[in-house]
């Protein structure tokens, strides 16, 4: 009797490592994951990356049994550093940006350990005014209260490039250095002339506002496109704000810059094949909330140049081409 008393824990003991075995053979996840809270750098409120953000953080920890959350930042240049530094997992940024910072330039005195996980989707650079302002292009800004984009974002970046191929003196805009929410918010109560906003489209935010206040997007000249392009290492691309967009009554044209997802060059391959599951098999649900999710694709998704694809990227992309 002592014996078989004696036996029980024991059998117990063994069906509990063979079920942990079970748990961790099919587990859906690598074993390169840890029990630590991640984070994914993704933007102001009231933009894109955040949205985007939210719902692959919701994603991976459902499908992972992970724990992932968005956390809001000031964009691009923010997010770079933020993974650059392992105080995020993952991070959304412009193409522009993200090549200044592997590279050691603009904004980063020394080049970032960040590779790319994917190329998302485009995005596309808005300077919104009031319809009923005065200002009708970009020469129209010198001595205007003009937000650029807050400090340390992609929006800063392009807006900065763009005025100089405008022959706008940037000086010569008093910037209060706002994120889309506050600028939102102080274009508004007209405490501003406008901003300088870029992200994929439609930008929830600014949609919101536009039901409220009534604006206009000022048209970016493609030859100022072509001279920053002659300026910059970096391919932007002239494109369209299409008609019905924020209420636009015809199209006005602009910039896109393609949007990657980010992530430390120290980042475990399993973690980053893990994370492409997820964000490919999660694709429809995210665009349900995120317009922008369905356009991302996997044919596409690998042309991140000149930011190299993480390790486990190229592997996950190759898997799914075999």
């Amino acid at each position: 009797m002592r014996r078989r008393e004696a036996a029980r824990p024991i059998v117990a003991g063994v069906l509990a490592v063979l079920v942990a075995a079970s748990v961790t053979a099919c587990s859906p996840r690598s074993g390169e994951w840890d029990d630590t809270a991640y984070e994914i750098a993704g933007g102001g409120a009231n933009g894109v990356y955040f949205a985007y953000g939210e719902g692959l953080a919701d994603e991976l920890s459902a499908a992972l049994d992970v724990r992932v959350t968005a956390e809001q930042t000031a964009g691009s240049v923010d997010n770079l550093l933020r993974v650059s530094s392992g105080d995020a997992l993952l991070g959304f940024a412009q193409g522009d940006a993200a090549a200044d910072a592997v590279e050691g330039e603009g904004a980063f005195p020394e080049p970032l350990p960040v590779q790319a996980v994917a190329r998302l989707y485009d995005e596309y650079l808005h300077v919104v005014v009031r319809s009923d302002s005065d200002i009708d292009g970009l020469d129209d800004l010198s001595g205007r209260v003009v937000s650029l984009g807050a400090e340390n974002s992609g929006v800063n970046v392009i807006a900065s490039r763009v005025l100089d191929a405008a022959d706008v003196d940037p000086s010569s805009i008093s910037d209060p250095e706002l994120g889309l929410a506050a600028s939102i918010e102080a274009l508004e109560s007209a405490e501003i002339d406008g901003f300088f906003w870029v992200g994929g489209i439609p930008t929830p935010g600014i949609a919101e506002l536009a039901q409220t206040t009534p604006v206009r997007l000022l048209p970016i000249e493609q030859s100022w496109v072509n001279d920053v392009n002659e300026r910059y290492s970096y391919a932007y691309r002239p494109s369209d704000l299409p008609v019905g967009l924020y209420g636009l009554e015809e199209s006005e044209p602009t910039l896109a810059v393609p949007n990657y997802l980010v992530t430390s060059s120290d980042t475990p391959p399993g973690v980053v094949r893990d994370v492409l599951r997820g964000l490919f098999d999660g694709r429809t649900r995210l665009a349900h909330d995120v317009p922008a999710a369905a356009l991302l694709d996997r044919t596409q998704a690998i042309f991140t140049g000149p930011v190299p694809l993480h390790p486990g990227a190229v592997e996950y992309f190759r898997e799914q081409r075999d």
